[in-house]
């Protein structure tokens, strides 16, 4: 009796999974077409090529879940964003955090500056940004991808905790961070993330 229990309940995963494969691709098509405006600010496959745009690729889902949250609902604020989140469902916006998450993030260059890094990387050990942000610097969870993002989109959102003027998950912890770093430091640390490998 047991036996014939699981067989049945393997048979209807089995046929559930087949069942939603087509659908899947279905829906792949339609969230790569609505995500199709991202690309205009974030680049291609996620990867910005524009100043103080950050790339969303390989960013952790919640993160990009959280941050279309808190621009749709306005703490978080962004002329070029606003019109756009205006218009996203919760649906859209669990849709986007999967689809960008799935991308290749964006591969450091060779760096340019390996004095600069040396020094920001003494900055992230003794501010501890692995202890949220991961080793690797690839983010995790809620907490932002930061290993090859753009260098000075970096140096905007340390400057914007700092300032007080980011908000969102984690402000309290980044805003405690920043705000006892120099500019000397910020410039440095940014420059050893965008450059991680």
């Amino acid at each position: 009796m047991r036996r014939q229990f699981i067989s049945h309940a393997i048979s209807a995963v089995a046929l559930a999974t087949l069942a939603f494969v087509p659908a899947s691709a279905a829906d792949n098509a339609a969230i790569k077409e609505k995500a199709a405006v991202c690309s205009g600010c974030h680049g291609e496959n996620g990867i910005s090529q524009t100043e103080n745009i950050p790339s969303l690729a390989g960013q952790p889902d919640q993160f990009l879940q959280w941050q279309l949250v808190f621009f749709r609902a306005g703490s978080r604020k962004n002329d070029q964003m606003q019109p756009i989140v205006e218009e996203i469902t919760n649906e859209d916006i669990r849709n986007f955090g999967a689809y960008f998450a799935a991308m290749t993030p964006p591969k450091a260059a060779e760096d340019n500056d390996p004095d600069l890094s040396k020094k920001g990387a003494q900055v992230a050990v003794g501010r501890r940004c692995a202890s949220c942000h991961t080793d690797s610097f690839a983010g995790t969870k809620a907490v932002a991808r930061l290993a090859g993002q753009r260098e000075e989109y970096l140096v905007k959102a340390l400057h914007d905790y700092k300032a007080g003027a980011r908000v969102g998950g984690g402000v309290a912890a980044m805003a405690d961070v920043a705000y006892h770093m120099s500019d000397e430091e910020i410039t440095a640390v940014s420059h050893y993330l965008a450059y991680f490998k």
